[in-house]
């Protein structure tokens, strides 16, 4: 498995520190605002990832953390005229049930800045004793020109940088690039050996993966924005406190840009999550997201959206027929066959998620191939492969298929006028029921009695069922 580190600007062969097992850390947000498509793909594709490693046999430990102190967060909670922990709660909640809606699954850690604090001010203390970090007045700055190798991620010679936008400038520093460890805070700080205060944004994730991933881990993974100065100064703070290197392959996914810009809440262009979902399905968009490869930027527009919810239909409806005929029951074991093999190829080189999904619409193409021709057993088979290789990329099938009761509820209000059903085919219910209709509508189109076919359709569309026929297979999904 080859992925492409930040750090060397290269595609390296990934060879796990620990035999099978991977550590793996993901930045992740700060909770003091709903979260958006840019945070979608952020996540999702970590998400992939880790579904990957752990298909592909790798024991994972994965952290991901949430920032619950931070200055966006106070702001947010004075301009509400409420507390902190008001705000990173409600938050976090709402962060939490979207990445539920989006079907990514919980990391095995999520640690929150404010239970780390111990660990945080032990780090600070060990750079202060080895001459790496100063305090004055309360405030704790890391000296970022004792670390000779600063700028060793981000390709950024220090004489080159200056102080700006992303670099915090006080007239206490000893030198405009030192950043910040600790913040004198008096109203809403947390005591230390330096009075109270908070944590600099940076030092957070050096503590919490340290302290949950040990001082050298695998992968450490986010979005591009981070690269500089945040990633940069883990590096810094974590080797000069560890003695040892921190990072093995660092991974950066690109941004989601509207109008060539990169969607971000301080522009004021982000879409929610929301908000999207409110228009199109979870897998709908991870299929957005995946659809291009995770280093490169996605410009959203709803036309993508549109395009991508025509592509998942057409494997979701590839599964959801394949899986009507064969049941779920006896479905053979598919570990090795040429779609596992091809998947692995392309996910193996650098996750590319655009040939892996190709495969799986390969094995759509075939499954209804086999439907059609009452293929029983390779029906069965790419039943099998399509639920394996849709489930690694954290697709959800369950999601889109209408439960028996809610098909059920949809068809009582048109049986009524279906009166070539019997009353035997009025004692059949959801799935079997729809078969039996579709059965009629099929013999009613060989016998070339369109009126009867028609009927069944727009009575269809009626309760947002729409029917797909080719030469010898109809089969119907949800509008």
């Amino acid at each position: 498995m080859k992925l492409f580190n930040t750090f060397s600007n290269s595609l390296e062969e990934f060879e796990p520190i620990d035999g099978n097992k991977v550590s793996m850390y993901v930045c992740g947000p700060t909770v003091y605002d709903y979260p958006h498509l840019g945070h979608a793909r952020c996540y999702i594709t970590w998400d992939m990832l880790y579904r990957y490693l752990k298909f592909s046999g790798y024991d994972v430990k994965y952290c991901r953390n949430i920032t619950d102190v931070d200055d966006k967060i106070l702001k947010k909670a004075k301009e509400e005229n409420t507390t902190a922990e008001v705000i990173s709660k409600r938050y976090y909640e709402i962060f939490a049930d979207a990445m539920n809606k989006l079907n990514v699954l919980k990391p095995d850690i999520e640690p929150f800045a404010t239970k780390t604090l111990g660990e945080m001010i032990s780090i600070i203390k060990d750079l202060i004793n080895n001459e790496y970090a100063y305090e004055i007045d309360g405030d704790v700055y890391f000296r970022v020109k004792k670390f000779k190798d600063y700028g060793k991620l981000s390709k950024q010679p220090i004489e080159d940088l200056v102080a700006g936008a992303r670099v915090e400038t006080s007239d206490k520093k000893e030198d405009v690039l030192d950043f910040a460890l600790w913040k004198k805070d008096e109203e809403f700080g947390y005591n230390s050996p330096w009075g109270k205060g908070r944590p600099g944004w940076h030092i957070e994730c050096s503590a919490m993966s340290r302290k949950y991933l040990g001082k050298q881990i695998d992968i450490h993974a986010g979005g591009a924005d981070l690269i500089f100065p945040h990633h940069e100064n883990e590096i810094a703070q974590s080797e000069c406190a560890n003695g040892c290197k921190f990072v093995n392959y660092w991974l950066h996914n690109g941004f989601v840009t509207i109008n060539k810009e990169k969607m971000s809440k301080s522009l004021k262009n982000f879409v929610t999550i929301n908000d999207m979902l409110a228009n199109y399905d979870a897998n709908t968009i991870r299929f957005f997201i995946l659809t291009n490869h995770y280093r490169m930027p996605v410009e959203f527009s709803s036309e993508a959206l549109d395009g991508a919810k025509s592509g998942w239909k057409r494997i979701q409806t590839a599964v959801s027929e394949v899986l009507r005929i064969t049941g779920r029951d006896n479905l053979p074991d598919i570990s090795e066959c040429e779609e596992i093999a091809l998947f692995k190829e392309a996910m193996d080189n650098d996750l590319n998620t655009s040939k892996a999904l190709a495969v799986i619409f390969d094995a759509a193409t075939n499954a209804n191939k086999a439907v059609s021709e009452k293929n029983i057993s390779q029906a069965q088979k790419y039943a099998s492969i399509l639920l394996k290789l849709t489930n690694a990329m954290g697709f959800n099938i369950e999601k889109q298929q209408l439960t028996e009761e809610e098909l059920q509820k949809r068809l009582d209000t048109i049986i009524p006028e279906m009166e070539f059903l019997s009353d035997e085919d009025k004692e059949l219910s959801g799935y079997k029921l729809m078969d039996k209709i579709i059965e009629y509508r099929n013999n009613a189109r060989k016998e070339k009695n369109w009126a009867v076919a028609d009927k069944v359709r727009t009575l269809f569309d009626g309760i947002s069922i729409v029917l797909k026929d080719s030469k010898d297979l109809t089969v119907w999904e949800e509008k």
